[in-house]
C-alpha cells in the first residue's frame, strides 16, 4: 500500500520535496498556483497573458488623461475669455444706446421750444397791436376777453412775458434804444420811453424792447 510504502525500514516517514518552479524542465511550459501547469487556450495555442503589471498599458494611459484635462481647461479658459470680450461689447453696445435716447429726447425738446417760439414771434405783431389797443382804450368787451385769453396761454404754455417800463436801467441784452438823450441830473442810464415792449421766453429773448433812454451829461 501506498501508506507502507511511503515509510522506510526504520519506520519513519521519507521527507515530500514540493517543486515550485514556475517553468515545468520538462514540457518548457508556465505553471499555474502551487506548481501546475498554466491553462492553454482552448484551441491549444498559448496560454492566456496575465494582467499587465503596474506601469504597462494601463499605467500609459495616465498621460493621456492629463493632457487631455489641460486641453479642457485651456478651451474652458479661452471660451470664458470670449464671453467676458461680449459681455464688454454688449455692455458699451447699451451705454450708446442709452447716450443716443438722451441725445434724442434732448434734441426732440429742444425743437418742441424752438417750433413753439418760433409761432410766438410770428404773433408779437398781435401782441403789439393788442397792447395799443389798450393803451388807447380800444380794447373793450368781447375782444378784450380774447386777447387776455391769448396773452394768459401764451404765458402759461409757453413762458412768454411782455417787459420794459420806463425808470428801468437799460440793458443792451434786453433793450434796443432807438432815441437818446442826456440829463445832468441823471446818475445812470434809464428807460423813459417804451417804444415797443420786448418779449421773452423764458430765457430767451424774443424780441428786444424798443426803447428811448437818458444817460448823464
Amino acid at each position: 500500500m501506498t501508506g507502507d510504502n511511503d515509510r522506510s525500514e526504520e519506520g519513519y516517514e521519507k521527507p515530500v520535496v514540493h517543486d515550485r518552479r514556475r517553468i515545468d524542465p520538462e514540457t518548457g511550459k508556465v505553471r499555474g498556483p502551487a506548481g501546475q501547469e498554466a491553462p492553454s487556450s482552448v484551441d491549444g495555442g498559448a496560454p492566456a497573458p496575465a494582467e499587465a503589471p503596474e506601469g504597462g498599458p494601463a499605467g500609459a494611459a495616465a498621460p493621456e488623461v492629463a493632457d487631455e484635462l489641460a486641453r479642457a481647461q485651456a478651451e474652458a479658459l479661452d471660451l470664458a475669455d470670449q464671453l467676458a470680450r461680449r459681455k464688454a461689447e454688449l455692455y458699451n453696445l447699451q451705454q450708446e444706446y442709452n447716450a443716443y435716447v438722451r441725445r434724442s429726447k434732448a434734441d426732440a425738446a429742444a425743437q418742441r421750444q424752438a417750433g413753439a417760439q418760433d409761432v410766438v414771434e410770428a404773433l408779437l405783431g398781435v401782441l403789439d397791436e393788442l397792447e395799443l389797443a389798450r393803451q388807447h382804450g380800444d380794447l373793450t368787451g368781447p375782444f378784450a376777453a380774447i386777447a387776455e385769453k391769448l396773452e394768459g396761454t401764451l404765458a402759461q404754455r409757453f413762458e412768454v412775458e411782455r417787459y420794459g417800463a420806463v425808470g428801468e436801467e437799460f440793458d443792451p441784452a434786453v433793450h434796443e434804444a432807438l432815441m437818446h438823450s442826456t440829463d445832468p441830473e441823471a446818475t445812470a442810464t434809464t428807460v423813459t420811453q417804451v417804444l415797443q415792449p420786448g418779449y421773452r421766453a423764458g430765457e430767451r429773448v424774443l424780441r428786444a424792447a424798443r426803447v428811448a433812454v437818458s444817460s448823464p451829461e
